[in-house]
């Protein structure tokens, strides 16, 4: 199959989730912001997730990562389509449903509100599943070992070290109403990827309890330097 449908798709996805984030960020930025929670580890882990999203780019634009190409089946685009598609739908709502209560690192803005409603009635983090999503899209469309993963492992190691720290930002600032909150939603999709990702007593750890733990082994090291 021509690789230049996948790269159509990569463009097009990048697109649209561009055009459904910036005004959100434009008018997120207008509200002031009453507590940030930013730390040099969240400012790095953001630096990975622009890596992530900009690798995909420089397949589309460069035969930089050539050397790692294989051929793309129709069933892979297929059902990588359909995650891109779910993805953005997913991550168009979570942006309309959170308006100005939106930021793209961890901070409280004024007169910050719990969203409890729409497509976080039921799960706290339906973002981190569009951008899951999204990622795993990509990895299935792009014909290539290096471009294609680049953005799910980006985003698997800043949700993995993330997801906490921002529930105990919330916590903090919302208190027994967030806990309530917390008790009658999962973090992503109820019973399938909540276990599986985050782990339980009776299985074991997950696979983002893994990576944090990793993850948090490098960064105690590098920060030992």
């Amino acid at each position: 199959m021509n690789p230049w449908i996948a790269k159509a798709l990569v463009l097009a996805g990048t697109v649209v989730m561009i055009a459904i984030r910036a005004p959100h960020g434009h008018r997120s930025r207008i509200v002031k912001v009453a507590t940030s929670y930013k730390t040099p580890l969240e400012t790095g882990l953001l630096v990975l997730a622009w890596v992530g999203f900009f690798v995909p780019l420089i397949w589309v634009a460069s035969p930089a990562f050539s050397f790692a190409e294989y051929a793309l089946g129709t069933g892979l685009l297929v059902a990588g389509v359909m995650c891109l598609v779910i993805g953005l739908w997913l991550f168009y709502r979570s942006h309309a449903d959170l308006s100005t209560n939106w930021s793209i690192t961890l901070e409280v803005r004024e007169q910050h509100r719990l969203i409890t409603q729409g497509v976080y009635r039921r799960i706290r983090h339906p973002m981190y599943l569009a951008l899951a999503l999204y990622s795993i899209g990509q990895a299935l469309v792009i014909p290539n070992w290096v471009a294609g993963p680049s953005n799910l492992i980006a985003f698997a190691i800043l949700c993995a070290l993330r997801v906490r720290a921002e529930e105990r930002m919330m916590v903090e600032e919302f208190g027994d109403e967030y806990a309530a909150y917390s008790a009658r939603t999962k973090r992503l999709i109820p019973g399938v990827w909540e276990t599986m990702l985050t782990g339980n007593r009776e299985r074991g750890p997950g696979i983002w309890n893994l990576v944090e733990v990793h993850s948090r082994g490098v960064a105690g090291a590098i920060n030992r330097k």
